[in-house]
């Protein structure tokens, strides 16, 4: 390995993970010398292709390695064209982002994929290539750099499982080509494909059922575990793995402070297994943790694992060998909605108790709505201990949330409906889910200040958790769901559209009228981020746990940090109920502004209290 023409801080780089990259890689591809070379060669002429400002940057991070663990920290996720139309229109829109208080921009799948089979943008078919109705991989670029001036780092999605069917590797795989056949697995027949059946859970059952397609072209079968547009890469050949990271470090290279990295557990498949969160998936984000800090040491991973909580930790990695540099809160998303639809915390509890028990060094992304369904991987063991089924627990979920539930406010849509398993996703937009869109079409202002308060509580909620809470675009604002959707033929089929809907600008403009619904949200979410950025104890390194409550219905947290103590408080009941159990003194109500006292002190219903004590 020729190092004469390397830069001294690629060098030096390099230097300090030479030993550990070196021998994973190695162990992996079987001592493949040859490839590892390239890889390296790789990783310098990235590094040698990042712009001056993004090298200043990265000398700015790596000085503030917590750069990103601020409780100044607020999220936002957004699809671009139903935001703004283009990567142009989200810069002009800068200042709309700014007023929300956001400096951290998810900007979701927006590389090149084929109309009609792209899965939201996540089969691609150029990872170089912006979709043109978007615009060019320089307006993103200019967009990166615009944010970067206001202070906002930006989120990409990379979808690293599989490419489109269109890709340039598929194609040609398609016309013969064996070296590209060998980026994807190819089997002759069935024989194969039917063994990894047997053990190989199906993402989609009823929509897209089996990992497997046939290939016309080639009278071969292909492994495509999500949809049968979408062809699996193989990365146990390491001409995938080197050029996968290569494509990363290209968007990077753009401006691109954090890699959401798709479909983590998957990518990695071996006959007999889940083809799961398999050892060497953990290899590979370790491998690529390493070449991020070697070429754009200030770009963060962020790992896609929507799996239970004892799945999603180990992808961490150790302090010493850090993988992702942080993870997707799903299943306090899911156990938020299921207190919503049950009004009962103990399973929120449950599973807070396990996050608040892990090291405070790892950091979450909290959220209350996502692009995509709410799964229901909520533990049916625990439940069980009340009596709950998870079947029927499950349909009565899914008909709350979706409105069947006699005196249910919310509007939801289910997703993936599979009768045969009495299972179901769900979709819909926070407010719609909180009740808004009902009060607002029955012309009930007292059921809008519920659905309002609620709103505003469970957005409290996901400001008390440490980690970065994140906004789904429109959220700000309680817009609500898009019908339609089931008018448009490449949507109808995909309920998840209802929650995609086109950002309402004119209730975006009516944000700084305190008496519309938008003004008392917006203003809401704007003062529970001054508030966490303000005090002490929403610091990362805070001390954090469960306080007990006398009500099945009453969620109380604690935060204590820099001699500050702060009490959050969460009804989910009808009605209100006692704040705190055993407590005494006098607080600061954070909200409301008023010095309270504990002592015979409640939280009304559906509502939250942040009561501060120093």
């Amino acid at each position: 390995m020729d190092k004469s023409n390397w830069d001294a801080t690629f060098a030096a780089r390099y230097a300090r993970h030479e030993d550990e990259l070196k021998w994973l890689y190695c162990e992996l591809y079987n001592g493949d010398m040859q490839a590892y070379t390239y890889f390296v060669g790789m990783l310098n002429r990235a590094y040698q292709a990042r712009p001056e400002a993004l090298r200043r940057l990265d000398e700015s991070r790596e000085a503030n390695p917590d750069w990103y663990r601020g409780h100044d920290m607020t999220g936002m996720l957004m699809y671009v064209k139903p935001f703004a139309g283009t990567l142009n229109g989200v810069r002009a829109k800068l200042d709309y982002i700014q007023d929300c208080g956001v400096n951290y921009l998810h900007l979701m799948p927006l590389l090149e994929s084929p109309e009609g089979r792209s899965d939201g943008g996540y089969a691609v078919s150029d990872f170089r290539k912006v979709q043109p109705e978007l615009g060019t991989m320089q307006d993103l670029a200019a967009l990166a750099n615009d944010c970067h001036d206001r202070g906002i780092a930006v989120c990409l999605d990379f979808v690293m499982n599989h490419t489109s069917e269109d890709h340039e590797w598929a194609v040609k795989a398609r016309a013969g080509d064996v070296t590209c056949q060998n980026r994807y697995f190819f089997y002759d027949d069935w024989t194969v494909p039917n063994e990894y059946e047997k053990t190989v859970p199906q993402v989609f059952p009823t929509t897209a059922p089996g990992n497997f397609s046939w290939c016309e072209a080639l009278h071969k079968v292909v492994m495509t575990t999500f949809w049968p547009y979408q062809w699996d890469l193989n990365y146990a050949n390491p001409m995938v793995f080197n050029d996968m990271t290569d494509n990363m470090l290209y968007l990077c290279n753009q401006g691109i402070d954090v890699i959401r990295l798709d479909a983590t557990p998957y990518i990695w498949k071996t006959l007999g297994t889940t083809c799961r969160n398999l050892p060497q998936v953990h290899t590979l984000v370790r491998m690529m943790h390493m070449a991020c800090e070697i070429v754009c040491p200030g770009t963060l991973l962020l790992g896609e694992v929507v799996m239970a909580p004892d799945k999603v930790v180990p992808y961490f990695g150790t302090v010493k060998k850090p993988e992702c540099h942080m993870l997707y809160n799903v299943t306090t998303m899911a156990s938020i909605w299921h207190t919503v639809a049950t009004r009962d915390v103990r399973l929120l509890r449950h599973q807070l108790e396990q996050v608040f028990a892990l090291p405070g060094q790892y950091t979450f992304l909290n959220y209350l709505r996502c692009h995509d369904d709410i799964g229901w991987g909520l533990d049916y063991d625990f439940l069980g201990r009340f009596g709950q089924g998870e079947v029927p627990h499950k349909k009565y979920l899914n008909d709350y949330l979706t409105g069947k539930w006699p005196g249910s406010p919310a509007r939801g849509e289910l997703y993936n409906d599979d009768p045969r398993l009495g299972d179901a996703r769900l979709c819909g937009t926070t407010a719609s889910l909180c009740g808004v869109q009902t009060a607002l079409e029955q012309g009930d202002p007292a059921a809008l200040d519920r659905a309002l308060t609620l709103d505003v509580a469970l957005h409290a909620l996901m400001f008390t958790l440490s980690g970065v809470p994140v906004l789904y675009s429109g959220d700000e604002i309680g817009q609500l769901n898009d019908d339609s959707y089931h008018a448009d033929p490449l949507k109808a089929e995909d309920s998840r559209y209802l929650h995609r809907g086109d950002m309402d600008w004119a209730a975006a403009e009516r944000r700084g009228d305190p008496n519309s619904p938008q003004g008392r949200l917006f203003s809401a979410i704007k003062r529970l981020e001054a508030l966490r950025a303000e005090h002490k104890a929403f610091d990362a390194s805070a001390k954090v746990r469960l306080l007990p409550s006398d009500s099945d219905s009453v969620l109380a947290i604690e935060r204590c940090f820099g001699g500050e103590r702060l009490v959050a408080v969460f009804n989910f009941a009808d009605m209100a109920e006692p704040a705190l159990s055993g407590e005494d003194g006098s607080y600061a109500d954070l909200w409301t502004g008023r010095q309270v006292n504990a002592e015979g002190l409640s939280v009304p219903a559906g509502g939250f209290m942040w009561l501060c004590e120093r």
